[in-house]
């Protein structure tokens, strides 16, 4: 049909998604270590403009909240060409002992990175 189908939307969404937890101190190195992961717990897509093959788009993220244990951001996908946004995005994710395989507290500079965001 020539449009960008939901794969290539959630595609673009995971890869920013990786750029901003890096941002907060979640690097890939810091994933590698095992000292801790991020696993989502729920995304909300909302597509608002169609996007073709070949659209030059450009996503935007933003720290919405974070808690002892979880963060929520949110991305907004725009069509660069038209000025439009194409697409949001808001994504909570949980911080993880890999050992234990549950939830635990963000470390404190990824907490103090975070809180910069907010301000």
């Amino acid at each position: 049909m020539g449009h960008m189908n939901v794969m290539w939307y959630v595609s673009k969404f995971d890869e920013a998604t990786w750029q901003f937890i890096a941002r907060i101190g979640l690097t890939p190195s810091y994933l590698r270590s095992g000292r801790g992961g991020v696993a989502g717990v729920q995304q909300n897509i909302s597509y608002k403009r169609e996007l073709f093959a070949g659209s030059i788009i450009q996503v935007h993220s933003h720290l919405v909240s974070i808690r002892e244990k979880s963060i929520v951001f949110s991305h907004e996908m725009r069509d660069l060409e038209r000025d439009e946004i194409a697409a949001t995005c808001e994504l909570t994710a949980v911080h993880m002992n890999l050992r234990e395989r549950k939830s635990a507290p963000f470390p404190d500079d990824v907490v103090a990175l975070a809180r910069k965001m907010l301000q």
